[in-house]
């Protein structure tokens, strides 16, 4: 870079920042780490919170796969999150046909 224009060269420092911080893959590794938590939670105890973290594992997931740069991580989020849905579901739906509710136990 050259003192020539200095307004030019914050302008494009600037940009260059921008660029990188939409590169990053960050959203999806948050994306994925929420959706092994709802999976895992979903599935055992709460269903409401796998439902919740799931959708916001596919939401990072989406937010990711547009922006174009980790898109085999932005996809590994959508599946998990996907799944975390799926099972919560299952989960809530045999404890209400089977009457097992995990708060009943107290």
């Amino acid at each position: 870079m050259t003192s020539d224009n200095p307004t030019a060269d914050r302008l494009l420092s600037d940009a260059r920042k921008k660029t990188a911080a939409l590169e990053s893959p960050m959203l999806a590794y948050i994306g994925i780490a929420l959706a092994a938590i709802g999976l895992i939670v979903g599935a055992t105890v709460i269903p409401l919170v796998g439902w919740v973290l799931g959708a916001a594992a596919v939401a990072l997931g989406g937010v990711s796969l547009k922006r174009d740069m980790a898109v085999k991580l932005a996809r590994i989020a959508l599946i998990i999150g996907a799944l975390a849905i799926l099972a919560a579901t299952f989960n809530l739906t045999w404890a209400y046909t089977h009457d097992a509710f995990w708060y009943e136990s107290f």
